[in-house]
């Protein structure tokens, strides 16, 4: 199985994310992020979805997304070709004798202490799959007491949009 990320630009309208969601379910496939939001134009919305599966079976789901009604556009994002970053909220146990380890860690990763206890620190940090992992890998030993992490949000390079192509209307 390999990693895919589909971006589909969706009309903003409530229940296409559940109409979404279960087009895959049905398959059977486990998605393994989903994240969606609205875009440059109210009445879209962006369904980014990650998903670790076969090319076939997904060149299957995405033809039947094409045929939902609100769906306007699909695209895969090759890794290459794309920015896709994913945001956490850490909670780290560091008291006065680990506080400075911890925030040297946090300085190495590029994120942020966003919060402060006597108990505890909040780090916050952004990037790609592998840096948020790598991040956790190295805070572990100090005590994770909390996660929360958002699902990937990616779009391609370049200065072509894929809501540059004509959408279609409903």
């Amino acid at each position: 199985m390999s990693r895919h990320t589909l971006s589909v630009l969706v009309e903003n309208k409530p229940g296409v994310l559940a109409r979404v969601s279960a087009l895959f379910a049905r398959r059977s496939f486990n998605i393994t992020s989903l994240a969606v939001g609205p875009t440059e134009n109210a009445a879209v919305s962006r369904i980014t979805v990650v998903v670790d599966v076969e090319s076939q079976p997904l060149e299957q789901v995405t033809k039947q997304l094409n045929k939902l009604v609100n769906v306007l556009k699909i695209v895969e994002l090759e890794p290459e070709h794309s920015v896709q970053r994913e945001l956490i909220l850490v909670k780290v146990r560091a008291d006065a004798t680990t506080r400075a380890d911890v925030v040297q860690v946090v300085a190495l990763f590029r994120a942020s202490v966003i919060d402060v206890a006597t108990d505890a620190v909040t780090i916050e940090a952004t990037g790609r799959p592998e840096k948020i992992a790598a991040l956790l890998e190295v805070l572990t030993p100090f005590g994770i007491r909390e996660i929360v992490q958002s699902g990937a949000v990616a779009l391609g390079r370049g200065g072509r949009a894929i809501s540059d192509r004509s959408l279609r209307t409903a």
